[in-house]
């Protein structure tokens, strides 16, 4: 084994940028889910319990709309700097955040935070993009996803730690020794830049897309919750984000240095892998948001606890994830692992569907980890695919691309199913009564938390669980049709041999997918 990869670096180095990546990536990728099991804790401390939601909504639309713009200027100007950058105003904001004495000050924060989080996420990805070939991306790219997809699970379990024993605070503060190591590392390994060339920025791509994306966002973020989805708020969010998405179509197809180019959806990998994305995340963020809430409310287990209970999905999505990308770097196609992938989660769901007050911990734990290990087939091997496909000048913006879609899944899939849990609770609390005998006060999904259920009366006690967990069930049997969708779409990703040189050579030629399994 030879100490250098050709093209790239020594392996030293590349292992030293590799560990300051993976830890930038962690620390976006917790940051937007440490903070849910710290919110009650926030609001008692800060007051501002009407204003809740913003807490995680701004760092949630701040990573999101930002993903494209930092992918294009690191196709411009070179990625170290802009990952720096994100860096440095990620760790800003998470002082700022841990100093913050009032709610409005906390999510003006959260939003800058948001801002380098989403720089991490894309600067990241295209920074090994930009120094290890596709062939060899596989093993790195495993870990990648493995990381995102343990900081989904892992964020409840620290932020219930950190806010059980520490302060709140310190879910922001404990960003900043490990962001000075990533900082200082990339500082020193990553090579520079190569000469500037004079570009064009697309300001009005950048600023139609992030209305768009912004209103879309709010749109499923706060509709049903914080105002009605047919009141004119909503409804001028909605009507906000498709006009504006028009217009930013409309401009890409002028401007001539696009930030999100057309070109790029004629790509037939770019354009499958991105709808692949939007859907597993769809499927996966709205399934995974209620998992914590089910082993809370339901097992009346302690915020630490939920987290730990939720590591079998972990194992198996950190699992199959780094299987793999190794076996993608050892010449195997990419192409099955998304198919196997979509129906391995599907299969998943079907499972989660089937999870009551009764189910043993055994059954659950086998039922995570099937979820998570189809989570683990999928994600990554989007994006390495995407990269593979696209040209090196595009490789930024197919990246951020990639994410970008990815996300606004998650976020339409979290509202539409918490929608359907507000909706539906009501009803399984009407089938709950039929037959019971005796007082029962009004509950709706806001009104009571895992300790004040446990103060309620055996008999209501028990009409109360048996209809959250039948809520559940029902989310989940709604996220199974959006699990076959995503088997469909994975169909049609073509398969292109993964390039062993970081730039397209005359022997690296598209491979037939005729056969779906090839």
């Amino acid at each position: 084994m030879t100490d250098t990869i050709p093209g790239t670096m020594p392996k030293r180095d590349l292992y030293w940028v590799f560990g300051a990546l993976m830890l930038g990536m962690l620390l976006a990728a917790l940051d937007s889910t440490i903070v849910s099991t710290a919110l009650p804790t926030i609001v008692g401390d800060l007051h501002g319990a009407s204003h809740l939601s913003w807490v995680v909504v701004a760092y949630l639309l701040a990573s999101t709309v930002s993903t494209p713009l930092w992918g294009k200027l690191g196709d411009l100007h070179g990625r170290k700097i802009y990952f720096q950058a994100a860096i440095v105003i990620f760790l800003v904001g998470s002082m700022l955040c841990g100093l913050a004495h009032s709610m409005l000050a906390l999510i003006l924060f959260r939003a800058f935070q948001g801002l380098g989080g989403g720089g991490l996420m894309v600067g990241a990805q295209a920074v090994i993009a930009d120094i290890v070939p596709p062939r060899d991306r596989g093993r790195y790219a495993g870990f990648f996803g493995a990381t995102f997809g343990a900081a989904t699970v892992l964020g409840p379990l620290l932020g219930g730690v950190i806010v059980e024993y520490w302060s709140w605070r310190w879910i922001f503060f404990v960003n900043l020794p490990f962001g000075i190591v990533a900082l200082i590392v990339t500082a020193a390994a990553l090579p520079k830049a190569g000469a500037r060339e004079q570009h064009v920025i697309d300001y009005a791509g950048i600023i139609t897309l992030t209305i768009s994306a912004s209103a879309l966002i709010l749109f499923t973020s706060l509709g049903g919750t914080s105002f009605a989805w047919g009141s004119a708020k909503s409804l001028g969010l909605l009507t906000a984000g498709i006009v504006f998405a028009v217009l930013f179509m409309l401009i890409e197809r002028r401007s001539s240095e696009p930030i999100l180019a057309p070109h790029l959806f004629k790509n037939r990998v770019f354009g499958s892998g991105s709808a692949i994305g939007f859907v597993v995340g769809f499927a996966m963020f709205g399934a995974m948001t209620f998992l914590p809430l089910f082993l809370q409310d339901v097992r009346g287990v302690s915020p630490t606890m939920s987290g730990v209970r939720l590591l079998p999905m972990m194992v198996g999505l950190f699992g199959a994830s780094i299987i793999a990308g190794q076996l993608v770097s050892k010449g195997w196609r990419y192409r099955p692992f998304p198919i196997l992938g979509t129906t391995i989660m599907t299969l998943g769901l079907v499972l989660m569907s089937t999870v009551n007050e009764s189910t043993s911990s055994l059954t659950m734990a086998i039922d995570m980890f099937v979820l998570g290990a189809g989570l683990g087939l999928v994600m990554q091997i989007l994006v390495t695919a995407v990269q593979n496909a696209v040209d090196q000048s595009d490789l930024g913006a197919a990246t951020a691309g990639a994410n970008f879609f990815r996300s606004i899944g998650g976020s339409f899939g979290t509202a539409v199913f918490g929608a359907l849990y507000v909706n539906e609770f009501p009803h399984q609390i009407a089938s709950g009564l039929k037959g019971y005998v005796g007082p029962f006060v009004k509950l709706t999904p806001s009104s009571f938390t895992p300790s004040s259920l446990r103060r309620l009366p055996p008999g209501e006690l028990t009409i109360v669980l048996h209809a959250i967990s039948r809520t559940i069930q029902h989310i989940y049997v709604v996220a199974t049709p959006f699990g076959i969708l995503a088997i469909l779409l994975s169909l049609t990703l073509p398969e292109i041999k993964l390039r062993t040189h970081l730039h397209p050579v005359a022997d690296e030629v598209p491979m037939s997918n005729a056969d779906p399994l090839a």
